[in-house]
């Protein structure tokens, strides 16, 4: 079995865009943006990613990949 992988921290440093800015603009804690930052966690809501994909104007397999085992 493959897992999803969130390259949200590439995104961020090709838009020039902090962690607390991205959080401030997608209305999410600091705490919480930092786990999906870094891959802790295991679920994320669509509406979440859709702010996190409009605030960075990029589309969601941006920002997601699939990775084989």
């Amino acid at each position: 079995m493959g897992k999803i992988v969130l390259k949200l921290d590439r995104m961020m440093v090709e838009r020039k865009m902090s962690l607390n800015e991205l959080a401030e603009r997608v209305g999410i804690s600091n705490v919480n943006l930092s786990k999906i930052k870094n891959n802790k966690v295991t679920a994320i809501r669509f509406s979440t990613l859709a702010s996190i994909c409009q605030a960075l104007d990029c589309r969601v397999e941006d920002i997601l990949e699939f990775q084989k085992d």
